[in-house]
C-alpha cells in the first residue's frame, strides 16, 4: 500500500527537516539516505560484504526502506555509511546523533567501537571526534532486536503480524545526523512554565565553563534579555496562555559565553498548566490553565503502511494532527509509541494536547487477565503478581523504568504533553501505583494515568476506563476525574484501501457503509457518552485515528485516503463534548 506521500519521499536524502526543534543549533549535517545493509548470523565482526542498499531512516521491514525483509532474533542487522565532514565542523567536537534505533546497537567509526545503546524509542549521541580521520570516514552499526522473543519495550511489534500485533521495526527508524559543538557547550535545558507566578523556569546543563545569557521573545517583541543562572526563573509579563484554541509559543535563545560565544541554541515554550480540580458542582475535573477543560481525543498509534513506525514525510505527520483538529478533537493519545521530535513540535504549534504512553514490554500476554476478566468487570487485580502480568524478570522491569524516564526527559519541554501513561490494559504492568506516584514527583506539571483501562491500583490521578463491547457507564466516583481512555472501535472496511481485506478485524460491529458507521458513531456518543459529561466524565479517547494493518476501526483508512465517518457528524458530536 502507498500513501499520498510515498512517491514524494526523497530517495537521495529523506527527512531533511531539522530533527530537534526544541534544541536547535544552526550547523548540522544530515546522514539520512542510502546506507549499505547486511543481515547476518550472530557475529561481532563488521561484514566484509553487504547485501545491498537501504534508505535510512526507514526500517528494514518497511516498503520505503527498499528492502522489506524481517530480521529474526537469531540474526543481526548491519549498516555502513561513508561520510565526509562539512566545513562547519572545523575546530569543533563532532557529535553523532541517532534519534531512534530499535533495539540494541553497537556503533563503530572507522572500524573502532565507540559505544552502544539499548532502547528503541529515545535519542542518543556519541562524541566521535577522536575516532575521525581526514577525508572520508566510515560509520557502521550492529543491531540486535529480539522483538517478541524478549521483554524489552516494543509496543505492538510482532515477529508475525496478526490482529492488533503489527509488523516489527528493526534498526534505524529516525534521523541520523552530526552536529558540531565547542569544548564548552550547552548539553540540555529543562523548561517549566508556572502560570500562577507568571514565570518560566529554565534549568541549563553545561559542559565546561561559561556564563549563560538568555533572550525571550513574544513574537517579534523581546521581553527578556540578560544573564541567567543555571536554574533561573524569568518573569513573563502579561503572559499569553497556551491552549488548543490559542497555541501561543514563546521563543527563547540561550548563549554560552566564555570570553567569546561558545554555543547558541534556540528553543520555545508555552505558558500552560495541566492540573486536577473541582468544578462549580464539586465534581473532580481535569483542568487546563486553572479552568475545567474537556479533552476530546483519539487513540493515535502512529503506524504507516509505507514506513511502518516512520512517517513517510514531515507533511504526513502534519496531516494526521491537523485533520483530527479540523474534526474538532483537541487531544491525541500517542499509543505505545514515541514519535520523532517534530511530531510533538507540530502538536505544540498547531494546538493538540498529547497523552504520551510508555512503550510496553511483556513476556507473554495473558489473554484471561487483559481480555476476559475486564469484560466481566474484574479489573482490580494487584499488579505485584509479576508473573501473572508478564513481568517476572527484574532486569526487564528495571530496564522499563530506565527507558520510561528517558522518554520523560526527552519530551519534558513539549508544551502539548498533558498526561503520562506508564501502563495500558495490564500489558506488562507492575507496581503501577508506585510508578505513577514517582512520575508525578518527577514531573508535577502533567497529569498521570497510572493504569489506563483496567487493573486500577487506586493510584494517581485518573479513574481510567476502557469500554468496547459493553455499554459505557459511569463508574463509582472516588474523587478522581473519570476519563474514558479507550472506546468505540467501530469498524468499516473499504477493501481497496485495506491492508488485508480477508483477515481484517475491529473491536466492534463491522458496518457495511459510511452511512451505517456514522449512524453508529452518533448513537454511541449521544446515548452513552455525552450524558455522562455532566455527571463527571472529563475526557474521551475514541479508537482510532486510522486503520492499522489488520485493524479497520480508524477514522481514516490505513493509507489516509478516505475519512470513513462523516466529518460534519464528528464535528457536531465534538461540539457537544464540552463544558
Amino acid at each position: 500500500m502507498k500513501t499520498r506521500w510515498t512517491d514524494k519521499v526523497d530517495k537521495i536524502q529523506p527527512w531533511q527537516e531539522y530533527p530537534r526543534p526544541q534544541f536547535v543549533r544552526n550547523d548540522w549535517q544530515n546522514l539520512n539516505g542510502i546506507f549499505k545493509y547486511a543481515i547476518t548470523d550472530m557475529q561481532d565482526e563488521i561484514p566484509e560484504k553487504f547485501d545491498g542498499d537501504i534508505l535510512v531512516p526507514f526500517a528494514v521491514e518497511s516498503p520505503l526502506s527498499g528492502v522489506e525483509k524481517r530480521v529474526s532474533d537469531k540474526q543481526l542487522l548491519w549498516y555502513e555509511k561513508k561520510f565526509t565532514l562539512d566545513p562547519c565542523f572545523e575546530g569543533k567536537r563532532v557529535m553523532l546523533n541517532f534519534d531512534a534505533v530499535d533495539w540494541y546497537c553497537r556503533v563503530f567509526i572507522n572500524g573502532k567501537k565507540i559505544g552502544e545503546h539499548k532502547g528503541g524509542y529515545v535519542p542518543f549521541s556519541f562524541d566521535i571526534t577522536d575516532y575521525l580521520i581526514e577525508g572520508e570516514n566510515t560509520l557502521n552499526l550492529r543491531v540486535f532486536d529480539p522483538t517478541d522473543k524478549a521483554m524489552q519495550p516494543r509496543g505492538k511489534q510482532a515477529t508475525k503480524s496478526h490482529g492488533f500485533w503489527y509488523t516489527s521495526t528493526t534498526g534505524i527508524w529516525q534521523t541520523v545526523w552530526l552536529e558540531p559543538v565547542s569544548e564548552s557547550h550547552i548539553k540540555s535545558i529543562k523548561l517549566l512554565p508556572d502560570i500562577d507566578r507568571s514565570v518560566i523556569n529554565i534549568k541549563t546543563d553545561v559542559e565546561g565553563e561559561g556564563e549563560i545569557f538568555a533572550s525571550v521573545k513574544e513574537g517579534e517583541k523581546e521581553i527578556f534579555c540578560g544573564k541567567i543562572s543555571k536554574d533561573e526563573d524569568i518573569e513573563i509579563p502579561e503572559q499569553k496562555l497556551w491552549s488548543p484554541e490559542n497555541p501561543f509559543l514563546y521563543d527563547i535563545t540561550l548563549k554560552l559565553v566564555d570570553g567569546e560565544e561558545k554555543d547558541s541554541i534556540q528553543s520555545y515554550f508555552g505558558m500552560r498548566k495541566f492540573s486536577i480540580g473541582k468544578d462549580e458542582k464539586g465534581l473532580p475535573r481535569m483542568m487546563l490553565n486553572n479552568e475545567p477543560y474537556f479533552q476530546r481525543g483519539l487513540l493515535d498509534q502512529g503506524y504507516w503502511c509505507d514506513g511502518i513506525l516512520t512517517p513517510p514525510t514531515d507533511e504526513a505527520m502534519i496531516f494526521d494532527i491537523q485533520s483530527m483538529k479540523d474534526l474538532g478533537f483537541n487531544m491525541l493519545r500517542k499509543h505505545i509509541k514515541v514519535e520523532p521530535a517534530r511530531w510533538y513540535y507540530h502538536c505544540d504549534r498547531l494546538g493538540m494536547i498529547v497523552w504520551q504512553d510508555m512503550v510496553s514490554g511483556i513476556d507473554k500476554l495473558n489473554l484471561i487477565l487483559v481480555g476476559a476478566l475486564p469484560n466481566i468487570k474484574l479489573t482490580k487485580i494487584k499488579d505485584s503478581h509479576y508473573k501473572l502480568f508478564g513481568r517476572k524478570d527484574k532486569d526487564y522491569r528495571d530496564a522499563f523504568e530506565k527507558e520510561l524516564y528517558e522518554v520523560i526527559d526527552t519530551l519534558y519541554n513539549c508544551p502539548s504533553i498533558g498526561c503520562w501513561v506508564p501502563f495500558n490494559e495490564g500489558w506488562g504492568q507492575f507496581d503501577a501505583k508506585r510508578i505513577g506516584n514517582e512520575i508525578k514527583a518527577y514531573d508535577s506539571s502533567r497529569i498521570v494515568d497510572h493504569a489506563s483501562g483496567w487493573h486500577d491500583q487506586k493510584g494517581g490521578e485518573l479513574n481510567s476506563m476502557h469500554r468496547y463491547i459493553f455499554p459505557v457507564t459511569l463508574p463509582k466516583m472516588d474523587g478522581r476525574p473519570f476519563a474514558l481512555t479507550e472506546f468505540g472501535g467501530l469498524s468499516y472496511i473499504i477493501p481497496e484501501h485495506a491492508y488485508n481485506a480477508s483477515k481484517s478485524f475491529g473491536y466492534n460491529v463491522n458496518y457495511k457503509s459510511s452511512e451505517k458507521v456514522t449512524e453508529a458513531y452518533k448513537k454511541l456518543h449521544e446515548e452513552q457518552v455525552i450524558p455522562l459529561v455532566e455527571k463527571g466524565l472529563c475526557a474521551t479517547v475514541y479508537t482510532q485515528v486510522s486503520d492499522v494493518e489488520f485493524e479497520i476501526n480508524g477514522m481514516f483508512t490505513y493509507d489516509r485516503e478516505i475519512l470513513k465517518i462523516d466529518a460534519e457528524t464528528v464535528k457536531e458530536i465534538n461540539r457537544k463534548l464540552s463544558y
